[in-house]
This record gives C-alpha cells, structure tokens and sequence, in this order.
C-alpha cells in the first residue's frame, strides 16, 4: 500500500471509527466522548507541546519549536495562505530559517484549545492560536488562525502527521467566503 494511501486510511480511520460506535481497537463504544486533557497525559502533554512551539514560532525562534514539534516524514500542510498542500518532511534547514524570519516579535502566544481527540495512537486537536506578531514584514498586529493539528504515534515518540491553518478565527461574510472560493481574496 502506498504511502499516500496508509497514510489517509491511518487518518480517517478514528472518524469511521467513531460514527460507526467503535472505541480503539475496534471494540464497541457507548460514549464517543472528546478526550480529556484532565485526565490523558498525552493529550494534555501535546496540547502543551504544541502551545510552546505556536509561541516559539510566533517568536522566529524555529530551534525551540523544533524542540516541541517533530514532523513525520508523510507530514502534510495546508498553509493559511491557501494554495496547494505541502507534502513531506522534514524541511531542509534552509526552508526552516526562512519560516523563521518570516515570523517576527511574536508576543501574547497562546493556544485556545475547541477540541481535543484521541483514537489509539492518533490525537487530533482543533484549536485557536493567537498573538501579536510581525508577519512577512508587515507591522506587528494581533494573528490569530483556526488550526487542525493531528499527531500520530511513531515508535516512542508523538509526531505532527498534518496541519491546517486558516486565518477565519474572525468569521468572514458570506460575499467575502465566496470571493475566496472564486481565487478573488
């Protein structure tokens, strides 16, 4: 099996799983409950992980974020700024240092947990992250984006298979989404 194709079956499999009432491992669920970052110590560890590395980021500092973060070699992006998927990783270290001075004087970093999930060796969380940060140049003002971030167990270590990142955390208009779907931002 190809690894596109293990790596899309690896990543629904927790959603198929739960609409069809199954717990991990297959066996079956009463209660298709979110995880709770209370009471499961790897969820609550990568919400953590993943709160250090948004502010380091935001801070142009891509040695710390490296430090919380670790992409799987099938990783997948989907960038804010839309366009096509990034496939793979890692970056190069030149691409890295790029991505770092893209970000500059990040302050105020934080990540507002929606939803956490875990299936196995799969956790899932919906978030809101926010700062105050210099991005590509521009003046500094408040960033906030809506983001998807999907960890999957690989041997001992949680690494980041997928993320996906929109700046909507405002809302938008219904003129203002269409213009967008159209290619007109």
């Amino acid at each position: 099996m190809s690894t596109s194709r293990r790596s899309l079956l690896a990543a629904t499999a927790p959603a198929l799983a739960s609409a069809a009432g199954l717990a991990p491992g297959g066996a079956a669920s009463h209660a298709n409950a979110p995880a709770n970052p209370r009471t499961d110590p790897v969820v609550r560890d990568l919400i953590e992980r993943a709160t250090q590395a948004h502010a380091a980021l935001m801070r142009g500092d891509v040695a710390s974020y490296l430090t919380f973060i670790t992409q799987a070699e099938d990783y997948t992006l989907m960038s804010p700024f839309g366009g096509d998927p990034t496939r793979g990783a890692p970056y190069s270290s030149e691409r890295w240092a790029s991505i770092g001075r893209y970000f500059r004087n990040g302050r105020e970093s934080s990540l507002e947990l929606v939803e956490a999930y875990r299936s196995g060796d799969m956790v899932v969380l919906a978030a809101i992250e926010r700062t105050h940060v210099e991005v590509g140049g521009l003046a500094g003002q408040p960033w906030a984006l809506r983001v998807t971030l999907v960890f999957r167990k690989d041997g001992d270590q949680w690494r980041q298979v997928h993320r996906h990142a929109d700046p909507l955390a405002p809302g938008v208009s219904l003129e203002q989404a269409a213009a967008l779907a159209r290619g007109r931002g």
